[in-house]
């Protein structure tokens, strides 16, 4: 899904794409490349948008997998009320739900690969900064209330959505955290290698 959001977005916004990749290779400095999309120079806001399309689509299957899937936001709901079921009758009851660990597994799965790699990333500064100085244009020129009036409500619930995403993805991470540390452990004393 990382890349081929990146390829589908260059596409779209009619830039040239090379070579593309989905099969995982190795690095000369040990790391481990999972696949790449070549795409031609371009001008920053594209850049940037491609760069940021896997994180995008990414969040958009999180938040659809946890909230329409698995209903996390219930599993939430069962856990904040008192007198509701305990935390591990909840989480049990969730895994009787059809298809569970498939969706489960991708939610892990896209969750991990979904944040934007540094070569990503390298466009993000410039939209950063031509976004904060039409802001503070605005805001110069007073506009601050018509501002806070018509763009405050839009953000915050953009923000919350991103946060349900984040939520959703943390949920997922700090279930397998212990189960993953412990398989880790035990193939770095059976392999006598570190597993990083």
């Amino acid at each position: 899904m990382h890349e081929s959001s990146h390829y589908l977005v260059a596409r779209l916004l009619g830039v040239r794409t090379g070579r593309f990749s989905l099969i995982p290779r190795p690095l000369e400095d040990g790391r481990l490349q999972l696949g790449y999309v070549e795409t031609a120079k371009t001008d920053f806001l594209r850049d940037a948008l491609i760069g940021i399309a896997p994180l995008i689509t990414g969040g958009l299957f999180v938040a659809y997998a946890g909230m329409a899937r698995l209903s996390l936001p219930s599993l939430w709901d069962n856990l904040s009320i008192e007198g509701q079921n305990t935390a591990v009758e909840t989480i049990a009851q969730l895994s009787k739900l059809p298809d569970f660990w498939l969706w489960f597994y991708l939610i892990f799965a896209i969750s991990s690969t979904m944040m934007p790699s540094p070569s990503d990333r390298r466009a993000w500064l410039p939209v950063v900064f031509v976004v904060t100085l039409l802001i503070g244009v605005g805001l110069l020129a007073g506009a601050g209330p018509w501002m806070l009036q018509h763009l405050a409500e839009p953000l915050n619930t953009a923000l919350r959505s991103v946060s349900v995403v984040f939520a959703i993805s943390l949920a997922v991470h700090i279930l397998l955290v212990f189960p993953f540390f412990f398989t880790r452990r035990i193939l770095e004393r059976l392999t006598g290698h570190a597993v990083v």
